[in-house]
């Protein structure tokens, strides 16, 4: 049988079990939060960057969810730096051309701000620049994408909580623990 785990990651955690571009104290990895042998990774999600991680067993399954070339789509709850206009949305709706190519069409939509748990450290609050929060779904993973696509339209990203991947949620899961879901074949 298949094992597929949801794992609501911190900031400030490696997407990875073990930490070996460090000398000196290691930065956390996945191995503080999921005690389970032989599960890896089903893409990446930067050590800044919070929320949905899938873990699995079955290579298969890995490469079917993070691939490109299969275009599952992830979603995202963004706070960026300054007002989010329609013209910076229908951007992101277009796709980007960013430093290694255009992005494809993105869905992008201005929301309230989430009830999400507390960051640690909480995001740097200023009073003279406003911020906003948006959904944003891509169906690539490229490296920082979401950060360069938002910073492409002139709304810096101040915090990034991965919300789904494909039918996956973080929904109803605390930061730092994780669940195992049936097998997902």
């Amino acid at each position: 049988m298949t094992r597929l785990i949801l794992f609501n990651k911190p900031f400030g955690v490696l997407p990875q079990f073990t930490d070996k571009g460090t000398v000196g104290s290691p930065r956390p990895t996945l191995s503080a939060f999921v005690d389970v042998p032989d599960v890896y990774p089903a893409g990446r999600l930067d050590m800044d960057s919070e929320g949905l991680m899938l873990l699995t067993d079955d290579g298969r399954l890995q490469a079917r969810i993070s691939d490109p070339r299969f275009k599952m789509p992830k979603s995202y709850l963004v706070q960026v730096e300054g007002t989010i206009t329609d013209a910076a949305l229908a951007a992101l709706r277009a796709g980007i051309m960013l430093n290694d190519g255009m992005t494809l069409p993105a869905e992008a939509e201005s929301i309230a701000p989430p009830d999400l748990w507390p960051r640690d450290p909480p995001v740097r609050f200023r009073k003279t620049v406003p911020d906003h929060w948006m959904r944003l779904t891509i169906q690539e993973g490229r490296n920082r994408q979401v950060r360069r696509m938002t910073a492409a339209v002139g709304l810096p990203t101040l915090r990034l909580v991965r919300w789904a991947i494909g039918d996956w949620t973080v929904e109803g899961l605390a930061q730092g623990t994780w669940r195992e879901v049936g097998d997902p074949a």
